[in-house]
């Protein structure tokens, strides 16, 4: 299956977060949909226990929907409590994902983004671990696309968009 075809085969996929070579996360997410361009997977909270960031706490019972492009150098993840009331967007600067069958296998480039449910909360994160990964050196191009990733992310937040593929997002340039 190339990485642009749709793969509409409901059920199952096994996302595979990796970073700087190796496997960060690997967890078991429904497919929503898989349009050829965007899948979108459902999945809980696939960390152990709690992990708070200090703006948003990540807790088991938390489901995440998260939109995946072939196309675009980010991934936006929803994130609801287990009662369906919404925390905000967790924004991933990534390569474009590749689903082939039943993985779906994303690269994380360190830059991130947190956009609070009300919009008012909005962060750029971790540019000190993109800037300490050498991803400027070993590719200047991919950290270039990072960058522009991150900040197109930002303008779309900061402009009121919602985060979602639905809506803004899903026509950004």
């Amino acid at each position: 299956m190339s990485e642009t075809s749709a793969d509409t085969t409901p059920g199952q996929v096994e996302v595979v977060l990796m970073k700087a070579g190796r496997t960060k996360i690997r967890y078991p997410a429904e497919v929503v949909a898989d349009d050829g361009t965007v899948v979108t997977v459902r999945a809980p909270w696939a960390a152990d226990g709690v992990r708070d960031f200090g703006f948003v706490r990540f807790e088991p019972g938390d489901v995440f929907t998260e939109h995946y492009w072939r196309d675009r150098w980010y991934a936006v993840k929803e994130v609801r409590t287990s009662t369906g009331v919404l925390k905000g967007w967790y924004c991933d600067v990534t390569r474009p994902a590749v689903r082939d069958g039943s993985t779906l296998t994303v690269e994380d480039l360190d830059l991130d983004l947190w956009c609070s449910a009300d919009g008012r909360t909005i962060l750029r994160l971790d540019e000190d671990e993109f800037a300490e990964s050498g991803l400027a050196e070993r590719d200047p191009e991919a950290a270039s696309r990072a960058l522009s990733a991150l900040d197109e992310l930002e303008r779309l937040a900061r402009g009121g968009d919602p985060l979602a593929p639905a809506s803004a997002l899903h026509d950004a340039p």
